[in-house]
C-alpha cells in the first residue's frame, strides 16, 4: 500500500525546505558572514528568540551575487547595546550588554571614541559611513561563543547536503558500472567485482572511511571522496543480482539476435530496468553519508572548524547541555534526525512505487 498523498507532500515539502536552506543559506541567515563565524562574546549562549541592536565596526558592504552565495566577509568588532546614552563630539556613550544571565541582560556604560569607529573628529554623527548599527538575531540562539546557531546550522545544511549528494552519485556511478559489468558478463569479471566487494564489506565502513581520510587529509572533498568508496558495494552486489535475472529474459535475447552491442544493450535495455532499485539506494546512501559525515566531524576527522557542520556543532556544544544550554547543541541533532527520516521514509515510498507485486494488489 501507498503512503498517503499528504504524507508523501509532507516529506517533499520537508526535503525540499532542506534544499532551500541549502542553496540559500547566506540569503536566510542572520548572520551572512562566511561560515557564520561571527563571535560576539558578550551574547554568548543568548536564549533563543533574543536580539539586540549593535554597532558593526569598519564593516565592509559586499551585496554582489559572490556574497550571498560564499558570504560576507567578516568585521573587525561588533558591539551590542541596550540604546545609545549620547552622541559626543569625541565618540558616543553607550548603554553596553556586557553578559546575558539566561534572559537576564547585564549592562555596563562604556565610551566608544571616534578612533574606534574609524572616523575623524570632524564629522558628524549622520555621515558616519564606516558606523553600522543593526540588529542582532539569534532565532535559535548563540553557542558558547556567541555565534547565531540558525545561522551554522542553515550553512551547515549546505555542506551535509552537498556531502550527501556527492557521495551518493559517487557510490551509485562506481557500484552501477561495476555491478553492471559483473552481472551481464560473469566469468572473470564477475570474480574480480565479488572480490572487490568481499574485501571491502570484511571491514567495517567506520574505520575504512577512517583510513581513507587519514591517508588522503582531512576537508570536505576528501569526505564525500571517503565515504562514496565506502558505499558502492551494496549497490554493486544489488546490481549485478537484478543483472543476473535481467539477462535471460527475451528481451536481451532478441536485442541480441538483432545484432545489437552488448553496450547497446546494457545502456539502453538493461539500465533502464534498475532505475527502481537505484534509486532507493540514492536514499540509502545518501542518508548513510550524512550520517558518517557527521559522525566524522564529531570526531574531529571530517569538516574542520569554523566550517559549521552539524557534526561538529555537536562536538563543540554537548557538553553544555547539563548546564541548561540546549539548543546549540538540540537544534543540529534535530536537523540530522530529521533530514534523515525524511530521506529514508522518500526511500521507501520509491520502493514501494518500483515493486510491482505492490502495483498489482
Amino acid at each position: 500500500m501507498y503512503k498517503s498523498n499528504i504524507t508523501i507532500k509532507i516529506l517533499y515539502l520537508i526535503a525540499g525546505l532542506y534544499i532551500f536552506t541549502a542553496l540559500a543559506c547566506y540569503v536566510i541567515a542572520p548572520d551572512k558572514t562566511k561560515e557564520g563565524n561571527t563571535q560576539v562574546n558578550e551574547l554568548s549562549f543568548a536564549p533563543m528568540g533574543f536580539s539586540c541592536n549593535a554597532i558593526f565596526i569598519s564593516e565592509r558592504e559586499s551585496n554582489n551575487f559572490s556574497a550571498y552565495l560564499n558570504g560576507k566577509d567578516k568585521v573587525e568588532k561588533i558591539i551590542p547595546f541596550v540604546k545609545i546614552l549620547s552622541k559626543e563630539k569625541e565618540g558616543i556613550k553607550l548603554k553596553h550588554i556586557r553578559t546575558l544571565e539566561g534572559k537576564t541582560i547585564l549592562f555596563d556604560t562604556i565610551f566608544v571614541s571616534n578612533r574606534e569607529l574609524g572616523i575623524s573628529s570632524s564629522s558628524s554623527w549622520n555621515n558616519w559611513s564606516k558606523v553600522h548599527i543593526r540588529k542582532l538575531k539569534y532565532p535559535f540562539g548563540a553557542d558558547v561563543f556567541g555565534r547565531c546557531v540558525f545561522s551554522r546550522v542553515a550553512i551547515g545544511a549546505r555542506i551535509s547536503l552537498t556531502v550527501g549528494f556527492l557521495a551518493a552519485m559517487l557510490s551509485i556511478i562506481i557500484g552501477v558500472s561495476l555491478g553492471i559489468v559483473a552481472g551481464y558478463y560473469g566469468g572473470i569479471a564477475d570474480k574480480i567485482v565479488m572480490y572487490l566487494v568481499n574485501t571491502i564489506w570484511s571491514i567495517p565502513t567506520l574505520l575504512l572511511v577512517f583510513a581513507i581520510v587519514m591517508a588522503i587529509g582531512r576537508g570536505v572533498q576528501v569526505i564525500y571522496i571517503a565515504v562514496g568508496l565506502t558505499l558502492w558495494v551494496e549497490v554493486a552486489r544489488l546490481v549485478r543480482a537484478q543483472v543476473f535475472s535481467l539477462r535471460e529474459m527475451n528481451f536481451v535475447e532478441a536485442a541480441k539476435n538483432l545484432g545489437y552491442s552488448n553496450t547497446r544493450i546494457l545502456i539502453h535495455h538493461i539500465l533502464p530496468m534498475l532505475t527502481g532499485p537505484v534509486l532507493v539506494m540514492v536514499s540509502n546512501n545518501f542518508a548513510t553519508a550524512i550520517i558518517l559525515e557527521a559522525g566524522l566531524s564529531y570526531l574531529g576527522f571530517g569538516v574542520q572548524p569554523p566550517m559549521p557542520s552539524w557534526g561538529n556543532m555537536l562536538n563543540e556544544n554537548y557538553g553544555y547541555v547539563t548546564a541548561g544550554y540546549y539548543s546549540p547543541a538540540l537544534i543540529p541533532a534535530l536537523a540530522i534526525v530529521i533530514l534523515i527520516l525524511t530521506v529514508n521514509l522518500i526511500g521507501n515510498e520509491w520502493r514501494d512505487r518500483s515493486d510491482v507485486r505492490l502495483k498489482e494488489t
